[in-house]
């Protein structure tokens, strides 16, 4: 199955290589996108243009892909789910969930000069991090992209109630199936909550398993495209 990475805030398609080669050696076609603004050598970019990145790369797939998203691009996932709801097969939440129609898509951080840079550790410290060492910590924050703030800022637009019957798998990493169970229980999270199937699956790591993780990523990911 062809296997649609995006990555989230400040990442280039080139952070998953490693999760890439190994889906490629478990029987898969990684597509690993880098979004407009985040890596492409464009200064701009807005979220359209970032949603219109991956359904090219939906639409360019052999079959019906799996798409994958993680932390705020999890959105990014879903936005493919509602504007393709008949071709994409599955779509993962890695470490993160789907912001609702009308909300701003990251508005997370500071932005500065049209730009919302990495914000360092600080916001990061505890379970997203733990598993990270010196040397990951000062790559990831060497290479991260500045987001263009009309990407940050970008909002969400939801129109075709048939995402909520694209399967789901939720990958929790930095928090546990119970506790993202209780959330979408709670309400916390309304697209899942009327998602028609969501499952679960633990992984051993921080927020970003694509670095800390990517074989076990990897397999995961194998097996839930196995599992079609």
């Amino acid at each position: 199955m062809d296997i649609v990475l995006v990555g989230g805030l400040w990442l280039s398609g080139s952070v998953w290589d490693r999760t890439a080669s190994a889906l490629e050696r478990l029987g898969h076609r990684p597509v690993p996108v880098t979004l407009p603004g985040q890596g492409d050598g464009a200064g701009s970019a807005t979220l359209d243009d970032q949603v219109a990145a991956v359904l090219a790369a939906v639409d360019g797939a052999s079959g019906r892909p799996m798409v994958v998203g993680h932390s705020a691009a999890c959105t990014l996932a879903w936005l493919a789910a509602d504007r393709r709801p008949e071709a994409v097969a599955k779509a993962v939440l890695v470490g993160g969930f789907p912001t609702g129609d009308g909300e701003r898509y990251a508005d997370f951080f500071e932005v500065r000069d049209g730009e919302m840079p990495f914000p360092g550790w600080g916001p990061f410290e505890g379970p997203d991090a733990a598993d990270l060492d010196d040397a990951a910590r000062h790559a990831l924050a060497s290479t991260a992209i500045p987001v263009p703030e009309d990407v940050a800022r970008g909002v969400v637009r939801l129109t075709d109630e048939r995402r909520f019957e694209v399967p789901v798998l939720l990958v929790c990493p930095e928090f546990t199936p119970a506790q993202a169970r209780e959330w979408i229980d709670a309400g916390e999270i309304p697209e899942l909550a009327r998602a028609e199937r969501v499952d679960y699956a633990d992984i051993d790591s921080g927020h970003w398993p694509m670095i800390t993780a990517p074989d076990t990523l990897a397999r995961l990911l194998a097996a839930a495209a196995d599992a079609g």
